[in-house]
């Protein structure tokens, strides 16, 4: 290479280490300018235009960096920047193309692996994260990170002990690793005797980052809960939130337009004749976080016509592509209007072939990603055989139990969940809203989850005829399910049903009379 090309190539992966993208991409633009054939220059652009958000526009980069040369490197990025668009399909059979023998790499291997946990495929993702672990070890680069995302792994697919000693092993490598101090007291039950709470509490006093206040925070709430000090608990929750809420308000007036807006397009197009998909395959479980949306899942899929999918993003990812807004989020006003003028049948299509990745080897899948209920109006029209069901829980114990939930970090949508009014709040709409879609529509269920605890037997029975499925006794059994789960209910959904978290915010009051007051000047009766 030329030494002012290769000036340019060194100065632009400085500046991008150093977080200095406009520097790093004036340097890149000028170097493939002088050498259009130099793999590396694009690619380096691909991760500043990654860095920035702009997602689709590094794959094009890094696919064509991979037609100028091939790299593990750029492959493992390739697959990862698939996954984050939704295309799924593409990030498993990319990161599968990488034979686990071929890498030489950790942060390879541990790339690969995210990708295919991201598209849902745990139990290969396993393997791509113990490369990276070996490949590190050997190297005296032991990385926390890549214990982590093994350990997350390990609890999606219920190798509970695994997951333990992977988080213990990065939190001895990193003290202040707040992801593995979270994810370590959720995923155990702790005693008076064998606890982590003096070490948490020395953890929180360091750390300074919002987000790592947030896990720490969370961590000491789920262990004081554990000991049944639940006082402490809802105190740790708020001073964990604090920092985080100061930079990610909730945006309650754009939320209560969103919402006004999705219930004035259905009235405006409840006449309107459209064809959709005609298939039955999909069942949509949906509601507020923390409902029993994944106690259904797991019932339903149990069934041997049924397989679970997860908590799909396809149908909202649909809506946006084909809508073609440049708003920056995927579900808004603007998106939604913009909606109804597509073709129906082509958004269900869409929707249905964006789900292969991991649907077709059954009669029916769930997709139980809870925000559909945004949704609902446009899948009846895209979908009309599509099963919708939507959990309903006391308002009370949703909102405490979404509190209490640490949810996917910078997402707007959960922002709500950093007060504990503000959920009630949004509980409140999301309750309103579906009210008006179950008398709109013929096809939705409303099952209240106090109710599928308390009459097991005839609630399953009823959903099980509801999905149009012959009756199988494994739904009853839905707890010896194996298959990997990927939510907060991971610990509960491998145990027979019982109705230990119902009025389970009796254990936080007074914290919770405001909310209580909330409710009761909205007429939402609770328990």
């Amino acid at each position: 290479m030329q030494p002012n090309l290769k000036q340019l190539h060194q100065s632009a992966i400085h500046s991008l280490n150093q977080g200095k993208i406009e520097q790093a991409h004036k340097a890149l633009v000028e170097l493939v300018t002088l050498k259009p054939d130099f793999a590396d220059g694009y690619f380096l652009l691909a991760m500043v235009n990654l860095t920035v958000g702009q997602i689709h526009k590094a794959i094009k980069l890094i696919e064509k960096a991979l037609t100028l040369g091939q790299s593990i490197e750029y492959t493992a990025q390739l697959a990862k920047c698939y996954a984050l668009i939704g295309e799924l399909q593409k990030a498993k059979n990319t990161a599968l193309s990488v034979s686990l023998k071929q890498i030489t790499k950790s942060l390879d291997a541990d790339t690969l692996g995210v990708a295919l946990t991201q598209a849902g495929i745990h139990k290969q993702a396993l393997n791509y994260f113990e490369c990276a672990i070996k490949l590190a070890n050997a190297a005296n680069k032991a990385q926390p990170q890549f214990y982590y995302n093994y350990g997350v792994s390990a609890k999606f697919l219920g190798l509970f002990d695994k997951a333990q000693h992977a988080f213990e092993h990065a939190i001895a490598l990193d003290p202040l690793h707040h992801q593995s101090h979270f994810t370590l007291s959720d995923l155990t039950k702790v005693s008076v005797q064998n606890n982590h709470i003096e070490r948490l509490k020395n953890v929180f006093e360091q750390v300074t980052h919002p987000d790592a206040k947030l896990h720490i925070g969370h961590a000491l709430a789920k262990e004081y809960q554990d000991l049944g000090e639940f006082s402490e608990a809802f105190n740790a929750l708020e001073q964990g939130k604090v920092a985080k809420r100061a930079v990610q308000p909730f945006d309650h007036k754009s939320s209560t337009e969103l919402f006004e807006h999705i219930k004035r397009l259905s009235e405006q197009h409840k006449q309107a004749r459209v064809q959709g998909n005609p298939t039955a395959e999909p069942i949509f479980v949906l509601g507020m976080p923390r409902s029993g949306t994944t106690l259904v899942e797991r019932i339903l899929s149990s069934h041997s016509d049924v397989q679970s999918a997860g908590e799909l993003q396809d149908f909202g990812l649909s809506v946006k592509n084909l809508s073609q807004t440049k708003t920056h989020h995927v579900l808004d006003t603007q998106t939604l209007s913009k909606a109804y003028e597509l073709d129906f049948n082509q958004l269900g299509s869409t929707y249905l072939n964006a789900t292969r990745v991991i649907t077709g080897s059954h009669k029916h899948f769930v997709d139980k990603l809870p925000f559909n209920f945004f949704y609902i109006d446009l899948i009846t029209k895209a979908l009309p055989n599509a099963k919708i069901i939507c959990m309903l829980r006391d308002p009370m114990d949703t909102c405490i139990g979404n509190y209490r939930q640490l949810f996917t970090i910078n997402n707007p949508y959960y922002a709500y969940s950093l007060d504990l009014l503000d959920t009630a709040k949004f509980y409140s709409r999301f309750y309103k809203l579906m009210q008006h879609f179950s008398a709109l529509h013929s096809n939705i269920k409303l099952l209240k989850y106090e109710e599928l605890v308390a009459q097991p037997e005839q609630k399953i029975k009823e959903l099980v005829n509801c999905c149009n499925l012959e009756w199988q006794e494994q739904c009853i059994d839905f707890h010896l399910n194996t298959a990997p789960v990927s939510t907060a209910s991971k610990v509960q959904v491998r145990q027979p049903l019982n109705n230990q978290a119902i009025g389970r915010w009796k254990a936080f009051k007074p914290h919770t009379d405001e909310i209580k007051d909330y409710f009761f000047k909205q007429n939402i009766s609770f328990e």
